[in-house]
């Protein structure tokens, strides 16, 4: 998944917190390999490769995390959508550091976008494309998902305290430290200087994930030019700098951070689901806690 992912646990007994993290730490290896589409004989590879000639059968580990990721497409109006494959590749996003692409490129890849061309056969674990040249792409929900299974392992292992990052950008908080029981303190950046501290939050048994334009970036013609896309447009959003999302599950707080992301402020005020809380910054806007 291109990320550092980390762990920090704490308990009385060091050969088994030791087990426990290495046990973590093969799940998110076994995500990669499940899950990559870098890695051409990933199960998520080869329904890119085979998915529009026929109903391929997946894994019901597989077909579950395709529901979620629907449920959040229909809940975000398509502003999260892991279809954008063909967009991440013309923006050159995918195996590089971005590029314009041409007008005829990106209307190319455009009608290969679109959470509706994807069928999900939950009865006989298949899906298929209804288009040609759809491909999903991972980049909005992976981290996020392996993070979560991480949690699982370590909290079945026994560890009550332990802090999961991938990236510095997707993390989750078992517990809390004996000295903090208010949680695992992390700290929210200034999308414009990282090294300043926009906010300090303590988690406990909950996640926050970040997404930003200074991720992945590139400038063209005076332009910044994001790698989080507006999967019904083509272009890459504009307007927010940055949204942190905190949630119960990893993989919610980092797929609605596309979605506040794409979406843009106001959406986010009135479609924030119900015991979320998101810190957005906006440009020419003061960054804070949204009501």
């Amino acid at each position: 998944m291109g990320s550092t992912y980390t762990i920090a646990a704490l308990g009385e007994h060091r050969g088994n917190l030791a087990s426990a993290v290495r046990a973590a730490f093969d799940e998110a290896r076994r995500i990669d390999d499940f899950l990559s589409n870098y890695k051409p004989n990933s199960e998520l590879s080869r329904i890119n490769r085979d998915a529009a000639g026929g109903p391929v059968i997946v894994s019901q580990e597989m077909a579950d995390l395709f529901s979620r990721c629907f449920k959040y497409s229909r809940a975000s109006e398509g502003a999260f959508d892991i279809t954008v494959g063909a967009l991440m590749k013309v923006w050159g996003f995918y195996r590089g550091s971005g590029a314009l692409p041409d007008a005829w490129q990106l209307a190319a890849a455009r009608s290969k976008v679109g959470f509706q061309n994807v069928e999900l056969d939950r009865r006989n674990s298949t899906v298929l494309f209804l288009k040609n040249g759809i491909e999903l792409d991972p980049g909005g929900i992976g981290k996020g998902y392996a993070v979560d299974r991480m949690a699982d392992i370590l909290s079945k292992a026994g560890v009550s305290a332990a802090f999961i990052s991938a990236a510095g950008s997707s993390m989750y908080a078992i517990g809390a430290p004996p000295d903090k029981p208010d949680g695992w303190p992390v700290r929210i950046r200034n999308p414009e200087n990282p090294a300043v501290t926009l906010e300090q939050i303590h988690l406990r048994d909950q996640s926050l994930s970040t997404s930003g334009t200074y991720e992945k970036f590139f400038e063209a013609d005076g332009q910044i030019y994001s790698h989080i896309m507006d999967p019904r447009t083509g272009m890459p959003a504009r307007g927010v700098v940055s949204v942190s999302v905190l949630a119960p599950s990893t993989l919610d707080s980092e797929a609605w951070t596309k979605a506040f992301f794409v979406n843009g402020r106001d959406w986010s005020v009135k479609n924030s689901p119900e015991g979320f809380r998101v810190f957005l910054c906006q440009e020419s806007r003061p960054c804070g806690w949204l009501p």
